[in-house]
C-alpha cells in the first residue's frame, strides 16, 4: 500500500524535502526480538520473573532507564543498565539486523546532500550499539536519543532539535517511523509523517493514524523517495 496525500510544499509536482529523520526499532532495524530478550534477561536476574511482549511494549516511551526504574529500583539502576547493555551488545549479531533494503534507502538519501537524523526512544547507549553494530552510524548527522530530550515521543521535542540544528522548514522534514507516537510527534512539529508497516508491532493502529504517507514495504518507500520527492539541500 502506498497512500500518497499532499503534504508539505510541492515543487514540480513533487514533495520538497530538506531533511529526513528515522526511528530505529521497527523502522531501520529488526530489533524487537532482541529488546524483549534483553528486558527479560534483566527482569529474570533482578526480579525472578519475565514479561509478555505486550507488557514490555507498554513501557516503551522513555529510554531504558525509565522502563527499568520501577522494576529494579533506583539503587540497582546503574548496575542493571550495565547488565542490560552488555547483554544487548553481546546478542546483537544473533538477534538483530538492518531491514532488507534500508541500506539502499540510506545510501540514496545520503547522496542527495540533505541532513539525515535519528529520533528514537532508545537510550543513548543502546542506540549507539545498534547503529554501530549494523554499520549505519556514519549516515546520520544527528542522533536524538531518549536521553537527549526532556519530553519523549509522542512529544515533538526531538524533531524540533533536528529542525533547529539544521535551520530547516518543518514542512520540509520527513519523520519516518513505525508507531503512532512517531506520527503524533510529526504532527506536533509541523513535519511530514511517513508511517512504515514492515515491522510495526501496532500496524493496524499505525495504518489508521492519519500519517501523510504510509508504506507496506521498503521497496515501495525507496521508489517513492526516488520518484516523488525533490531534495533541497540547505532548505528552501
Amino acid at each position: 500500500m502506498d497512500k500518497n496525500k499532499p503534504a508539505g510544499p510541492l515543487r514540480d509536482g513533487r514533495l520538497s524535502v530538506a531533511g529526513v529523520l528515522f526511528d530505529i526499532d521497527g523502522t531501520l532495524t529488526r530489533t524487537n526480538e532482541l529488546i524483549f530478550a534483553t528486558f527479560n534477561f534483566i527482569a529474570t536476574r533482578y526480579c525472578g520473573r519475565t514479561y509478555e511482549p505486550r507488557e514490555i511494549i507498554a513501557l516503551f516511551g522513555p529510554p531504558e532507564e525509565g522502563a527499568l526504574l520501577p522494576i529494579v529500583g533506583e539503587e540497582r539502576l546503574d548496575a542493571a543498565m550495565d547488565d542490560l547493555c552488555e547483554f544487548y551488545s553481546s546478542h546483537h549479531h544473533a538477534m538483530a539486523a538492518l531491514h532488507a533494503g534500508m541500506g539502499d534507502v540510506l545510501a540514496f538519501l545520503k547522496g542527495t546532500g540533505i541532513p539525515l537524523g535519528v529520533f528514537t526512544g532508545k537510550g543513548r547507549r543502546t542506540a549507539k550499539i545498534t547503529l554501530e553494530a549494523l554499520g549505519i552510524a556514519g549516515y546520520f548527522d544527528l542522533v536524538v536519543s531518549g536521553n537527549d530530550v526532556v519530553r519523549h515521543k509522542p512529544d515533538p521535542e526531538g524533531i524540533g532539535k533536528f529542525i533547529g540544528a539544521f535551520s530547516l522548514s518543518p514542512a520540509e522534514v520527513l519523520m519516518v517511523g513505525d508507531a503512532v507516537g512517531d506520527i503524533t510527534a510529526s504532527r506536533g512539529a509541523g513535519a511530514t509523517s511517513v508511517a512504515v508497516l514492515w515491522d510495526s508491532y501496532d500496524r493496524d493502529r499505525v495504518a489508521r493514524a492519519g500519517a501523510d504517507f504510509v508504506f507496506e514495504e521498503v521497496s515501495g518507500f525507496l521508489s517513492w523517495l526516488k520518484r516523488d520527492v525533490r531534495y533541497v539541500p540547505g532548505g528552501a
